[in-house]
C-alpha cells in the first residue's frame, strides 16, 4: 500500500463536468449532483483501507452536508481488472450494505479522475455554488484511527462554503492509497 498526500486546493478552479453511471443504474452529471450551496466530490473505492476506516464518518458528514444544501457524490476510478474488489458489482454491494446517501459513480475510463487531478482514495474536492474549488483536504485529523473527538476538517470546511461561499485558508492534505491507474 502506497500512501499519497493530495496537492493543495486550486482555489476558484471550476469543477470539471462528468457523465457517469451510478450503482443505481442512472447516469449522473456534475449539475445533477450539485447542491444549492455547493458540491463535494469524493474519489473513493471499496478496497482501500483508508476509505474503509473512515466510511462511516464519510456517510455521517455527507448526511449533514446534504441537509445544509451541499450536494455530495462519490466516484470510483480504479482499474477493476487488477483490483476486482472495486468492480461495479462490488460497488453496488458496498452502496447497499452501507445505505450510501449519495450517488456512487463508476469512472471506467478514468478520465474524470484525471480531469480533477485525483491522486488517492480518499480524495475530497469541495466547490461553492459557483462551482469554484474551495477545499481539497482531509476528512479529519484522526487518520485511520477511531477518534470521536477528531477535528472534522471536511465537514467544517464545507459548512463554511455553504455559509460564505469560501473555504478555509488553512487546509491539510488527505492521505490515502494511490488511484490504481490502468496500464496503457
Amino acid at each position: 500500500m502506497v500512501a499519497l498526500q493530495t496537492p493543495e486546493c486550486q482555489t476558484a478552479r471550476i469543477a470539471p463536468n462528468f457523465s457517469l453511471k451510478g450503482v443505481d443504474g442512472k447516469t449522473y452529471t456534475r449539475d445533477d449532483v450539485m447542491g444549492e450551496y455547493g458540491l463535494l466530490v469524493m474519489f473513493i473505492c471499496n478496497h482501500c483501507p483508508y476509505v474503509q476506516a473512515i466510511l462511516d464518518k464519510i456517510i455521517r458528514d455527507a448526511n449533514e452536508l446534504l441537509e445544509m444544501g451541499i450536494g455530495v457524490v462519490a466516484i470510483m476510478s480504479n482499474d477493476v481488472d487488477n483490483y476486482p474488489d472495486d468492480s461495479f458489482e462490488n460497488m453496488q454491494k458496498l452502496a447497499a450494505d452501507h445505505a450510501l446517501p449519495f450517488p456512487y459513480l463508476y469512472d471506467e475510463t478514468q478520465e474524470v479522475a484525471k480531469s480533477y487531478g485525483a491522486v488517492c482514495t480518499p480524495d475530497f474536492f469541495g466547490f461553492n455554488d459557483d462551482m469554484q474549488e474551495q477545499y481539497r483536504g482531509r476528512l479529519d485529523d484522526s487518520g485511520m484511527q477511531d477518534n470521536p473527538a477528531a477535528q472534522r476538517d471536511l465537514f467544517n470546511a464545507m459548512a463554511q462554503v455553504a455559509q460564505l461561499g469560501k473555504g478555509p485558508r488553512v487546509q491539510h492534505p488527505s492521505i490515502g492509497c494511490s488511484i490504481k491507474w490502468k496500464q496503457t
